[in-house]
C-alpha cells in the first residue's frame, strides 16, 4: 500500500508545497493537487516538481471539459518532464455545476467523453499523427472550420511513452469505466465497509474487459488522520467539506455526492443535508452529517484504532491510502501512518 495526501483547495499554496519536502521524507509517496474552481492545479504541480525529489504528483482533479484532450496530454508531459517522470494524471467530469457554471462548456456524454480524453492522450505520448473520430474528431472537418487541419503529432518527445491515468468517478458507469480503461481510480467520501455493495458490480463488469497490459487497478482512498487518545471530536472539522459535497454540489435531483449517501444509506440525511446547504444553511447542514458517516470516512483515533481503519481500507481494495493529516505535526502523522502500513 503506497501512502499518498491532497493538497487543499484554499490558499497557502507554496506553504503546503514546502511542507510536502518533510512529508516525502516521512514517508509520502504521492501528492494530489485539487483545482475545482479555485487557482488552476498545473502551476502548483509544476512547482511542487521543483521542490521534491521522489514523490509523484497527481492532479486530483483536472475535469474533462476546460482542456482539449491534447492540452491534458501536453500538460501532464511537460509537468512528467519536469519531474522526471513523476506525473499522475487525474481526471474527471466534475459536474454541471462548475462546467457549465464557472466554464461555460456543455456538460454532455461524461463517460464516452472520458473514454475519448483517455485515448487521445495515449496517442498523443506515444507520438502518433493525431486522427480521431467521434465526440471529439480530429483533424476538424472541413465543413466545421478552415478545412486547413493537419494530424499533427506531439513536437517534443514526452519523457515517458505512457503516464498513468486516474479517474475520479462514482456512478456505476463511470467505475465500469474507470476499471475498464483507467490505472488507477479516486473515488470521493469512501466508505470501506460500503464499497463493495455500492461499486462491487461496477468494478467487475470493467475489469473483465480491462487489458492485462494495464495492471491493478490502483485504488486510491482514505481520509482525514489524526493518532491519538480523545482526538474523535476532530472527526468534526470534516462537517463543512462532507455538507458541501453531499448539500451544495450541484441541484436537487442532481447531485453525484448526495446519490453516494443515500446509496449508502443515508437517504434521510442526505436529503435534509441538501435541504438546509440549498436554503443558504451551511452551518446547519453541516451540523446535520450524520456521526457514523464521519467515523466510516476517517481515520481518528487510537494507534490499535487507526490500524483497524487501515486494514478495513486495505480490504476493501484501497492500493493508495490518501490521508489529510491533522495536528501541528503531519511529518510525524505521516511517518507513522508509513509504519503502520509497512
Amino acid at each position: 500500500m503506497q501512502l499518498s495526501s491532497q493538497l487543499s483547495y484554499a490558499g497557502g499554496f507554496a506553504e503546503a508545497a514546502d511542507q510536502l519536502v518533510d512529508l516525502e521524507s516521512a514517508g509520502l509517496d504521492v501528492a494530489w493537487v485539487a483545482e475545482a474552481y479555485g487557482f488552476d492545479a498545473v502551476s502548483l504541480m509544476g512547482y511542487i516538481a521543483a521542490k521534491t525529489e521522489r514523490i509523484k504528483i497527481g492532479s486530483a482533479i483536472l475535469n474533462i471539459y476546460s482542456r482539449t484532450p491534447a492540452l491534458l496530454a501536453q500538460t501532464a508531459a511537460g509537468v512528467d518532464a519536469l519531474s522526471n517522470g513523476r506525473a499522475l494524471l487525474g481526471i474527471g467530469a466534475s459536474g454541471p455545476q462548475v462546467v457549465e457554471g464557472f466554464h461555460g462548456v456543455k456538460y454532455d456524454k461524461p463517460v464516452q467523453r472520458t473514454r475519448e480524453v483517455i485515448e487521445i492522450c495515449r496517442k498523443v505520448w506515444r507520438r502518433e499523427r493525431l486522427e480521431h473520430d467521434g465526440l471529439y474528431t480530429l483533424p476538424l472537418p472541413s465543413e466545421e472550420g478552415t478545412g486547413l487541419g493537419k494530424p499533427l503529432k506531439m513536437l517534443t518527445h514526452p519523457v515517458r511513452a505512457t503516464i498513468p491515468i486516474y479517474i475520479a468517478a462514482l456512478g456505476p458507469k463511470n467505475v465500469e469505466l474507470t476499471a475498464e480503461v483507467a490505472d488507477g481510480w479516486l473515488p470521493i467520501l469512501y466508505v470501506p465497509e460500503k464499497a463493495a455493495s455500492v461499486w462491487g458490480d461496477a468494478l467487475a463488469a470493467g475489469t473483465a474487459k480491462r487489458s492485462p497490459d494495464l495492471g491493478p487497478l490502483d485504488i486510491v482512498a482514505g481520509g482525514m488522520v489524526a493518532i491519538g487518545d480523545g482526538l474523535e471530536g476532530l472527526r468534526d472539522l470534516a462537517r463543512p467539506f462532507v455538507a458541501l459535497y453531499v448539500g451544495g454540489m450541484g441541484a436537487r435531483g442532481q447531485n453525484f455526492y448526495n446519490d453516494l449517501a443515500r446509496r449508502y444509506g443515508f437517504e434521510k440525511e442526505a436529503d435534509e443535508i441538501q435541504d438546509l446547504y440549498l436554503d443558504g444553511k451551511k452551518e446547519e447542514a453541516a451540523k446535520a452529517v450524520p456521526p457514523e458517516l464521519l467515523e466510516s470516512m476517517t481515520l481518528v483515533g487510537p494507534a490499535g484504532y487507526v490500524k483497524e481503519r487501515i486494514e478495513a481500507f486495505r480490504e476493501s481494495g484501497v492500493t493508495t491510502l490518501n490521508v489529510t493529516p491533522m495536528g501541528p505535526n503531519a511529518a510525524a502523522t505521516i511517518e507513522q501512518i508509513r509504519s503502520f502500513i509497512d
